[in-house]
């Protein structure tokens, strides 16, 4: 069985989650977005109380929000660093990110591993990952569904009520409207997303409330 545990981190109030497998302790951290040293020991504290394995940090995509724990996550523990191929510039031009909401990154982002998509074969145990390729927020975006719990990781995608912003690089509101209504809201309305901002909700209740999808 997958559990999840969300952090909410950095000046941006971004949510980090930690999804693993309860009977083998496998794990990923999705979108590590801490930024000092109290989340670092949070996570940590978390990681160890918990006897969580780590095996993967995936991004959903790579803003500056969702990526600034990233090299602390692969500093400090054994993981594959996964991202979508098409967001890479974004961690290229990650110290350009943070200089834009006058945020000072002295190191370098990691280089990934991995490339995702929605042949990418990413396990917690028995439990499959499976990759939705979204785009419209940032170019290469992605989302992860666990159809067995009915979860949905949907990073910057869909909101409580809200979407993606669409002013920045690489994005498109077309785009996104059209991966959140052909790849997330063809999931069953008892799915429960995990959104990288704000509370959880579920697909039917943002296909009444969502006033983007109308």
């Amino acid at each position: 069985m997958i559990k999840i545990k969300k952090f909410t981190f950095n000046p941006f109030s971004e949510n980090t989650y930690i999804v693993w497998d309860e009977e083998t302790r496998e794990a990923a951290v999705v979108d590590p977005g801490m930024f000092d040293e109290s989340e670092q020991n949070e996570f940590d504290d978390f990681i160890k109380e918990n006897s969580i394995k780590l095996k993967h940090i995936i991004n959903t995509h790579c803003h500056i929000d969702h990526i600034l724990g990233c090299k602390f996550v692969k500093d400090n523990y054994s993981v594959d660093y996964y991202v979508p191929e098409k967001d890479v510039p974004l961690i290229e031009f990650a110290k350009a990110q943070a200089g834009m909401f006058n945020l000072s990154l002295n190191d370098d982002v990691p280089k990934p591993d991995k490339f995702l998509s929605e042949e990418t074969d990413i396990k917690l145990g028995a439990n499959p990952v499976k990759i939705l390729s979204t785009p419209g927020h940032s170019p290469g975006e992605v989302c992860l569904y666990f159809d067995k719990e009915k979860y949905c990781i949907t990073g910057d995608v869909l909101f409580k009520e809200s979407i993606g912003r669409t002013d920045l690089w690489g994005a498109d509101f077309n785009t996104l409207i059209s991966s959140i209504k052909n790849k997330l809201l063809t999931l069953p309305d008892d799915v429960t997303i995990f959104p990288g901002h704000g509370e959880k909700s579920t697909i039917g209740y943002e296909k009444i409330n969502n006033p983007f999808l109308d």
